[in-house]
């Protein structure tokens, strides 16, 4: 079962997320505490939306999906970014990860929106695999432009 994540999942959307990180090699990149994702996602103005994917027999939270709106200058509408997708190792293979896929894809064609995008990791092999059942475009002419720490502060002077 996919369903919209409440701010009572936020303990474990961020468990999933360190769990991700863990995965991509990165756990100690996963800085945002429970309080910065309870007004991220559930605040006034919420910066992202949150998909939970569910163990059909237990409802024990298996997976999620994080998720933002972009928009396109060049189709003059909006558009997804898809920033985190993960299922849990013991999940794998049931069909949570192409059901949170298919909700999102949903959600963009019942919006109207002509883009749905992400990025992933070259190294892993068996999500490149997946996404490329899907049909994924991989863009390999494009890359991705980054500025943290000193860098992002000495542009922000200048």
């Amino acid at each position: 079962m996919i369903r919209a994540a409440t701010v009572d999942d936020v303990p474990e959307i961020r468990a999933l997320i360190r769990e991700l990180a863990a995965y991509e090699k990165a756990e100690h990149e996963a800085r945002a505490t429970e309080e910065q994702l309870r007004e991220a996602l559930f605040g006034e103005r919420p910066a992202a939306h949150v998909l939970i994917a569910e163990d059909d027999d237990t409802g024990a939270p298996v997976g999620f999906a994080l998720w933002f709106p972009r928009f396109s200058t060049w189709t003059g509408t909006r558009a997804m970014h898809l920033e985190d997708l993960y299922v849990r190792p013991h999940a794998r293979g049931a069909g949570h990860g192409i059901a949170l896929l298919a909700a999102l894809a949903a959600t963009c064609v019942h919006e109207g929106w002509e883009r749905f995008e992400w990025w992933v990791l070259a190294w892993n092999e068996p999500t490149v695999d997946f996404y490329t059942s899907l049909g994924v475009e991989f863009l390999d002419e494009w890359r991705i432009c980054r500025l943290t720490g000193e860098p992002l502060a000495a542009l922000a002077a200048r």
